[in-house]
């Protein structure tokens, strides 16, 4: 019998050739796809060319025109053909207004007028209170009419222009203090303070004298009522990074101008309810006659700086009470008044189980112990404050004060750092934290978490393709909204730049412990409400899967309207996300003076996840009205 007939050898010939052209064509179409969208991602686009014009020369006056692409650019990706998406018609955007001039200095969580219709009782009235939704801003804040591109680090750390923070205030008020003087147009910042008339540099060095600053083993610090942040401003010469906070008080805009200045500076005031930041956080706080009653309250401000400062952290304390002898005349208070509220202080660091290290001239020093194996045992002689049962020390986001001290980690032996120790500045930012190798972030390991790290790298070698002033200097304050491990603070640790790194409220795990592990400062938020900043404070804002989360929990365009709020004229946005989330942030962007354009993803067009880098262009606000 014959192995096929003519018919079966002819059907088997027609299914070789059907499937041969099949391959094909699919493989014609994969290569065609490619070089097509390699070809349109670019980086040498005119998004590009249009923002390394802004690089400009602080002795520049006036801003920078921006002239952006328009949505004909070469950069444009075709996503109808290549990923099902709908982009909406830009003819159709509905343009957001410029608000009224006098809401050219507006803080929506610290309206003045807002905070007097609450308890003013420990200062309540001055904590954050966010506009109900029927009260929220459908409009642009304007910037001051002369505003001016701000000077660049490390020039704007002794200089700011007058016209963008309008407010001759302080340097009447403060002017024998050396705070801030006015020179001209501009503002000169000689580095004075209450408590160091010789100036910060000085009065860092006295403090070098009595713990160690230089040895990499303080990096993260907390200045409480910090005025224009002096302090933070000279710390950084010393490697240490300062979170340096205020209240908007009758002094106007002093973490205004910490930030004008290029110093990392929030709104934040010790009240009733916990700082913003998790346990375990800071190498060192300061306060330099910040005016917080430690001994009231039965210390419980005291306990807050207790919970956030890491085992064997310091604690300094400069003004009243200290060197009472020598300063009670000035301080207009009596001798008696100030030697009871010393000994208060003394006896609640004490029942902290805190250590007092020395007292010297104008200065004075507690440590935190390394953990609490001996205060536990110390509970026997001091009742209060109790250890507390919180079951969540990290908790920092409308979360009330307590009168306990928060339990630290165990430890085996008295001698061991609670919580782990954590290497030297500048290792520090790279070795796997404490809280990533003990276990407790779920889901993360010492390997994924040096994946991270190259990560980050590739990332930012991207970023400085597409942008290209990452690195020349233009930004100086950047803020990363969702910053996860703190992957991009840290790839960008060696430009002279500094990070506010987010952690979106309630976030699960919560990261934010190991940002300041690794050395670096953030706070967390809730991006349904407004941020603890001035308007026009940041130069580039990071973006990464933020609109995912929140989409359903508030309306975009709010949070949109907050960053246009916080970015100063000619400031950048970096977004990551799905297509579609992007297209709809492009939408409204489009009717907010922004311009942008959306890229590939840095490994390709095949990735899902795209990038939207969008520029504020610059604008003010008329000149017809005078500003309060």
């Amino acid at each position: 019998m014959a192995n096929g007939s003519p018919k079966h050898h002819h059907q088997l010939e027609a299914k070789r050739k059907r499937l041969t052209w099949i391959v094909g064509v699919s493989g014609l179409c994969v290569l065609f796809y490619v070089l097509g969208a390699w070809q349109h991602s670019s980086p040498l686009s005119n998004l590009t060319q249009s923002i390394t014009k802004a690089d400009c020369d602080v002795s520049n006056h006036a801003a920078v025109s921006y002239n952006p692409p328009s949505s004909s650019s070469s950069l444009a990706l075709d996503f109808d053909s290549h990923h099902q998406s709908q982009i909406n018609n830009t003819a159709s955007v509905n343009e957001i207004p410029p608000c009224d001039m006098s809401f050219s200095e507006y803080t929506p969580c610290q309206d003045t007028q807002r905070g007097r219709k609450f308890d003013r009782s420990m200062l309540k009235y001055r904590e954050r209170h966010c506009p109900a939704k029927d009260e929220l801003l459908l409009c642009l804040i304007p910037a001051p009419p002369k505003y001016k591109t701000p000077f660049k680090w490390p020039q704007s750390r002794d200089y700011a222009w007058y016209d963008n923070i309008p407010h001759k205030e302080l340097s009447i008020e403060k002017a024998v203090q050396n705070w801030i003087q006015v020179e001209g147009d501009r503002f000169r910042f000689p580095g004075g303070g209450t408590m160091f008339p010789r100036g910060a540099d000085a009065y860092i060095d006295d403090i070098n004298e009595l713990i160690p600053l230089t040895d990499g083993s303080i990096r993260t610090a907390i200045d409480t009522g910090c005025g224009v942040a002096s302090l933070g401003a000279y710390l950084l010469k010393r490697d240490i990074i300062s979170m340096s906070f205020a209240p908007r008080d009758t002094h106007e805009a002093q973490v205004w101008f910490a930030l004008e200045r290029g110093v990392p500076a929030m709104i934040g005031i010790m009240a009733s309810q916990r700082l913003p930041y998790p346990a375990r956080a800071f190498d060192m706080a300061h306060c330099s006659r910040c005016l917080i009653p430690w001994h009231k309250n039965d210390g419980m401000y005291l306990i807050e700086v207790d919970r956030v400062l890491r085992p064997g952290g310091y604690w300094i304390l400069s003004g009243p009470p200290i060197h009472w002898k020598k300063h009670w005349k000035g301080w207009e208070r009596t001798q008696e008044d100030l030697k009871q509220e010393q000994d208060a202080i003394e006896a609640v660091a004490k029942r902290l189980c805190w250590k007092k290290v020395v007292e010297k001239n104008d200065l004075s020093v507690w440590q935190k112990p390394l953990n609490h194996i001996d205060c536990i045992a110390s509970r026997k002689t001091y009742k209060t404050p109790h250890i507390c049962k919180s079951d969540n020390p990290d908790a920092g986001w409308y979360k009330e004060m307590e009168v306990c001290i928060t339990p630290l980690p165990e430890v085996s032996s008295s001698d061991e750092v609670a919580g782990g120790a954590v290497d030297k500045w500048p290792a520090r930012a790279f070795a796997t934290p404490p809280r990533i190798r003990s276990g407790s972030i779920p889901g993360m390991t010492a390997d994924k978490f040096k994946e991270d790290i190259v990560l980050w790298k590739d990332r930012l070698t991207h970023y400085k393709h597409i942008i290209s002033p990452l690195i020349k200097g233009r930004y100086r304050n950047i803020m990363d909204m969702n910053a996860q491990l703190g992957g991009f603070a840290a790839a960008l640790a060696k430009y002279p730049v500094w990070v506010m790194n987010v952690v979106p409220a309630n976030s699960n795990p919560d990261t934010l412990g190991v940002i300041y592990e690794r050395g670096f400062i953030g706070t967390y938020q809730d991006w349904c409400e407004a941020v603890s900043t001035y308007p026009r404070t940041y130069d580039l804002i990071h973006a990464s899967g933020v609109f995912s989360i929140y989409q359903d929990r508030c309306d975009i365009t709010h949070i949109l309207l907050e960053m246009d709020r916080i970015l100063r004229p000619e400031g950048t946005v970096i977004f990551r996300d799905t297509v579609e989330v992007l297209v709809k942030i492009q939408t409204i962007t489009n009717g907010m003076r922004w311009k942008s354009q959306i890229m590939d993803h840095e490994s390709g067009p095949f990735n899902p996840e795209k990038i939207l880098v969008a520029v504020k262009t610059y604008w003010t606000g008329e000149t017809k009205q005078k500003q309060k």
